[in-house]
Order: C-alpha cells, then structure tokens, then sequence
C-alpha cells in the first residue's frame, strides 16, 4: 500500500523559505520539485512592469481533459516584525505543543502543503493519473500590490489554451474551527481622498482666511452617518472608513490651506464601482453646498464584489468538508478581498483553507491534526470532483 504524502513535512519545508512578499525564498522551487517528481508539467514565469518588483510565479498541471480543477494559492507571507517577539523563530518551521509555527503557516503555505499531499495521493490511486486535470496556480503577489502575480498568470494561461473549470483557493476561510466556513463571494473594496481646498491664513484674522478643516469634518460626518445600503441576499450592509486625516501642517498658527482625509469602502452586490462613485460624492454635494470647495480623487480598483452562486461544484465542497469533518460549513462573503477576484473572471470559484485566528500575527500557527483534516478535506474534493467526471 502506498504511503501518503505528508503534509507537515512540506509545509515545514516551505516556512523555512523566507519568501516575504516580493520576494521567492525558494518556496516555488520546494514545490516545482515536489510536483515534478509527481509527473506534474511546471513552468515558472517572473512577471513584471515599471514601478514595480518582478514576481516570480509558478503553474503546474497533470492531465490534458477535462475536468480541469485549478487550486490557487500563494506562497508570498507578510513581514514577520520584530522576530524578538516571537516565541518560534517565524522561518524555521518549528513545532511544539502539536502545532506547526511560522510565518505562513495558516496564511497560506500550510494550505497549500495540504493540497499538494492530497493531490499526490489521488493520483498515487489512480496510477499516477487523474481522470481529467489537476493544476497549481501560485503566486508570490497576493500580500503586496498584487499586480504581478495571480492576475498576470490567470492572463498568461488563457493565452496558452488553458481552461479551468473550477478552482479551489486556499485561503484561511474558516473562523474557529476547521470545517466552519467556505467563502462564496467577497466583497469589493474601494479607495479615495477626500479633498477640501480653503485658503490659508493666520489663525488671529480668521476672516481673511478659509479654514478647510471645517469643511472636511463635515463632509466626514455627512459620508459616515447615512447606510449605503441594508446589506443584500448574500452580502452585510457596505461600509465606509475614514482610515487618515492628513493636513501637514507643522505651523500652529496657521490656517491650512487644504485638508486631506483617506478612506476604504468595503461594498456589496448592491452597488458597481460607478454607481457607489456617483453615490458618495452626491452626498458629499449635499453636504458641501455652494460655496465649499472639495474633490474625491479615486483609486483604480481591480477588487470588484463577486458571488459563486449556488450549484453543484458548491455542494460539492460544502459535502466533502461535512463528510470529513462533521460540520457544515457556512457559506461566507465576509473578511477582505484575495486573489479570487481575479479567478472568478476565468471560472466559478471557492476558498477552503486553514483556520485564521491568528494570521498576519506574531506566532502564526496552525494545529498539525489540521493539516491531516485538511489533506483529507482536499482528497475526497478530488475524489467526488473526478468522480462526477
């Protein structure tokens, strides 16, 4: 009988790969060498464009029919801060109390250690081949800016013939406990400034001058107070945050002449990118009147809101999570955005992952009896996907 493959070893073997974002480490390498011996096809690509760091990239496939199940992933970690701080150095890999340390280790390269253990597994069943086509798509862009990673690799596979049928993300969906959540859908998110232009001055002759900081906290106060919406069938309600006010002003005395507030709206399916544009600064109008001076510049956005709707590749995941871990999972759009905006234009997509208390944190870690309910997760998804095929 063959042996299965062992998640804990790989996922040890990828968090000692320091690959803060942009920045490889040799975690691309460990899993190309990995999946090539599993008779994976790989091809490694660095993607790049002025202003930014190059990327490098990783695809990989066994198979050439369809179906063709895509598992998305990235291997990318954000800074781990001062190490001092950390009770397991947060590159090596270390585990204690039965739990695997290290930057990564839920968010994401334990997830992705668990897809490739189960990958090898189902395919050391089956004689080395699926019954249609499994591939890794994996980025070292989704912590960063994420311009050169998963958007320009989806682009480079389609140019090469690549179709997906579906794809599963590995991001730490679950909340408390492994089998609690999938995420069906994410919310969008959009940036802007807020900027009120006054004319400066000093403060003993304030009628000779126009104090923009009024105006600015009105128009605040006008954007936070009324609901963009009251949520919709699958999505809470939106939400906009003023995250800074920024005046520069060093001077006590002196009136500014301009004042500057940032914000983020995290936006459901009640609204596209243009219309919420034309709600907000509608109501920044009502709120400024004639005489106030103001503008929103606006971010591009590439983080649209999206939704996998109901069918049979949801049922499929939410089934193979309750059959391995007695939970079914609920079916979630909340937290950030990920690199499913981008999959959701090439095909239907879901995340199922680790458990994220304590991602982005000082001791990430992940249970290692996680890892095996994980993997196992992983394999029956393979197992019922082909199957039906």
């Amino acid at each position: 009988m063959t042996r299965p493959a062992d998640p804990v070893a790989l996922a040890r073997e990828l968090l000692r790969c320091p690959s803060v974002t942009p920045a490889e480490g040799g975690a691309l390498g460990v899993l190309e060498r990995v999946l090539q011996g599993a008779g994976f096809t790989t091809h490694r690509m660095t993607f790049a464009e002025p202003g930014t760091a190059p990327v490098d990239n990783l695809y990989a496939r066994i198979g050439e029919h369809a179906p063709h199940l895509v598992f998305a992933g990235h291997t990318d970690v954000v800074p781990p801060g001062d190490e001092a701080n950390w009770t397991h150095p947060p590159f090596a890999g270390e585990i204690a109390a039965g739990a695997l340390y290290g930057r990564g280790a839920v968010d994401m390269k334990g997830a992705i250690a668990c897809a490739v253990a189960a990958s090898l597994d189902h395919l050391a069943a089956r004689s080395g081949r699926p019954q249609g086509s499994i591939s890794f798509l994996i980025t070292g862009d989704e912590e960063g800016i994420a311009v050169n990673g998963t958007v320009k690799l989806l682009a480079w596979a389609a140019e090469r013939g690549e179709k997906f049928d579906h794809c599963l993300l590995g991001e730490p969906s679950n909340a408390a406990e492994l089998g609690d959540t999938i995420k069906v859908g994410r919310r969008g998110s959009l940036n802007g400034t807020l900027v009120v232009t006054g004319k400066q001055g000093h403060v003993a002759y304030p009628e000779r001058a126009d104090n923009p900081v009024r105006g600015l906290v009105a128009l605040m106060s006008a954007l936070m107070s009324a609901p963009l919406d009251r949520g919709s069938d699958n999505f809470g309600p939106s939400n906009l945050e003023f995250t800074s006010i920024d005046i520069g002003n060093q001077t006590v005395n002196l009136i500014p002449g301009e004042a500057r507030a940032r914000f983020n709206i995290r936006y459901n399916d009640c609204h596209s990118q243009t219309a919420l544009k034309m709600l907000i600064e509608t109501r920044a109008q009502a709120a400024a009147g004639e005489g106030r001076r103001w503008r929103i510049d606006w971010q591009p956005s590439n983080a649209d809101v999206f939704l996998t709707k109901q069918g049979p590749f949801v049922d499929l995941v939410t089934g193979a999570v309750a059959e391995v871990t007695g939970r079914t999972p609920q079916r979630s759009t909340t937290g950030g955005t990920s690199d499913a905006r981008f999959i959701k234009d090439y095909c239907p997509v879901l995340e199922f992952g680790l458990v994220g208390a304590t991602m982005h944190q000082v001791d990430e870690h992940t249970a290692i009896a996680d890892l095996a309910t994980l993997t196992a997760v992983y394999r029956k998804i393979f197992e019922r996907y082909f199957a039906q095929g």
